[in-house]
Order: structure tokens, then sequence, then C-alpha cells
């Protein structure tokens, strides 16, 4: 008679790809635990190097880890295996070349508990191998650790980088709300849908204080080189207007459609700035054809962007190169660089909207 399987409180994703660097350590993290009900899924996308051993020889020390081996078919495919796999009541991720604090799942799992949460969020620490560096990042403002929160009225986490790690997510959640990956190559963007959909159906969100993961900087790329990656953003774009237009979203439908355009707004200026420059006159006309749909099917409101925001936008609409050109010359953080750039796109009324929006921003 066969034994029913476990369940978990919660089952850990792990996605390998050639991480034999950084593995040992990611999984000495999960293990050490002082949570200990978990199941590790350890989804082996296709390593050529010795990811797949490690992970085996944990799994064979440990019964709380498994290993599925599959042909390399990216992150996306990958992590939706891991999601049929898995068997807890909750789901948390870890990447591979990241590592968890010691009570990193005890923390997100007593918060969870406590307030019946669908998701919950915790901070996290960039982290650098040279000299063993962690530099604290606050994502999470500390009054939104105080009270459940409904994330389709208080949107603030929409406005921070996307990401599916230092978190926790109900299985039946993201069941229900039909919240999984979209199965793109490689491994660029694929938390961006995955993380507004979660968001975006969020009724009972809890956010903790504490950092949860030492998110790894050492390989992270300053522009993006690669033809075939350039895009992976707007697909991962056009499955949250498709997962959109898919429900019915009462009172929170409009705001969520310009959220989504906000984010998407933000992230392809954020990816633009990073892309090789013979990529990038494409890549805006690219965001000027998906915006002009956006007016032309009414789904647009300009009433509803930020004046600083509409004008960008606006801009780029109406001639993306002379906008590509304005911000390639005036690039750069200072408030000289910004008040250039915005002459050079909107002329003198440009620069006081962004002198107002500075000093509202000091204010906030």
């Amino acid at each position: 008679m066969n034994t029913p399987a476990r369940t978990p409180a919660i089952s850990v994703l792990i996605p390998i790809y050639n991480v034999e660097a950084y593995l040992r350590r990611c999984l000495d993290s999960l293990r050490d635990q002082t949570f200990g009900d978990f199941e590790a899924i350890c989804l082996n996308d296709g390593s050529t190097d010795e990811s797949s051993s490690i992970a085996h020889a944990y799994a064979e020390a440990d019964p709380r880890f498994r290993v599925v081996d599959k042909a390399n078919s990216g992150y996306g495919a990958t992590m939706n295996v891991g999601l049929d796999a898995a068997r807890g009541t909750y789901i948390a991720v870890l990447e591979s070349d990241d590592f968890f604090y010691p009570d990193a799942l005890e923390t997100l799992h007593r918060k969870a508990q406590a307030d019946d949460a669908q998701a919950v969020k915790g901070n996290f620490a960039f982290y650098w191998t040279a000299g063993n560096r962690d530099e604290l990042h606050r994502m999470i403002d500390a009054d939104m650790c105080e009270s459940v929160v409904d994330t389709r009225s208080d949107m603030r986490i929409f406005f921070q980088k996307p990401s599916i790690w230092s978190g926790l997510y109900r299985r039946d959640f993201l069941e229900s709300n039909d919240i999984r990956f979209l199965e793109t190559p490689g491994a660029s963007y694929q938390d961006t849908s995955f993380s507004f959909k979660v968001w975006a159906a969020c009724e009972r969100a809890a956010f903790v204080e504490n950092p949860i993961v030492h998110y790894r900087q050492d390989n992270e790329a300053s522009s993006v080189n690669s033809k075939g990656k350039v895009f992976c953003v707007c697909d991962e774009f056009a499955e949250i207007m498709r997962w959109l237009d898919a429900r019915e979203d009462g009172v929170y439908a409009r705001a969520l459609r310009h959220m989504a355009q906000v984010s998407q707004y933000n992230a392809y200026l954020w990816n633009l700035d990073r892309l090789a420059p013979e990529f990038k006159r494409e890549f805006l006309v690219r965001m000027r054809d998906e915006f002009q749909t956006y007016e032309h099917d009414g789904s647009l409101h300009w009433e509803d962007w930020s004046a600083w925001r509409a004008l960008n936008m606006r801009a780029i609409m109406n001639d993306p190169e002379r906008y590509l050109r304005a911000r390639c010359e005036s690039h750069g953080e200072s408030a000289c660089s910004k008040a250039l750039f915005a002459l050079r796109i909107g002329g003198p009324g440009a620069l006081m909207q962004a002198l107002r929006d500075r000093k509202k921003s000091k204010q906030a």
C-alpha cells in the first residue's frame, strides 16, 4: 500500500542552471533554516557543469530535498514544472546563486499564518562576494507591516523592482488566480509578469521589514547585448495585459490597467538605459507602438498619469528618435542633467514641471 506524500508547509523552488560555484552555499542556507517543515525542489534545467551532482548529493543526505532533472527549456518553463511538482501549502523561491538568512522561512511563515495572508514579502540585501559584503535594500515601508494590505488599492509595492524571491505565496491562491510563469527562452525578466499578477490579485498581503535573502550582485550584467533578449520584457507585459483581459476585477479594473501601463513605462525606460546602443532605437519605437495601441483602444487614460510621466510618454509617442537623443545627451542622476533633459523634451514648461515634481517628491 502506497503512503500518501507528506504535505509540507512550504515548497521551496530552486531553479538551477550552471551555478556550481554558488549552489552549495545556496542549499546550505536552506538546509540550515530555523524552520524545518519544507520540501526543496531543485529544478535542474539541463546544467552542463556539476550542478546536478551537487543537488543530488543534498537529496541523498536530506529527505526534504529532491531533484528534477530536465532538458534545458528556460526559466519560465522550469519554474512551472516546479509549481506543478509542489505539495506545500505555500510556495517560496530561492534563486540558486542567492542564499537565505537563517530565519527566512520562519519569519515568512509566521507572518503568513498570523495574518492569514495570500502573499508575504520581506526586504533583502544586495550581496557581493568580495569582502562578503551586504547592503540592506528596503523595499517595504514600515507602515505596510502593521496590518493586512489589499495591494489592489494600496499599490505601493508595484513601484518596487519586480522580484519573486524574499516572498511566500499560498499555493491555492496562485492556482485559483492562474498565476504562472511565461515560458519564453532564456532567463530575462521572467519574474515581471508573475510578480505583477500576485499583487494585482492579492486581497490579503502581509509584509515584514526583516531581510529574507542575500541577493547576489557579482554576475549581474550592466547592459543587454543579445538581440534575443531585448524584447523579452515586452513579452512579459503582453502576458500581463492578456491576464488582465481574462479577469473580472470590478472596481479595481481601471486602476490595475493603469498600474500595468505605468509599470511597463518604468520597466521599459529602465531597460532602455541598459541596452546595447544598436538596439535602443528599435526598442523605443516598439514602446511607442505599444502605447499608441493603448491610446487607440481607449485603455490609456492620460488624466490618471502624473504630469512628468505623461510628458515623457507623449514625447516618446510623438518622436521616439528625438526623445532618445535627448535622453542619451542628458543621461545622469544629477539635478542639472535632469533639468537639461526636461528642457530638451518639452522646453521651459517641462522644466518647471520637473522642478515641481522634484519638490513634491522631497516633501513626500
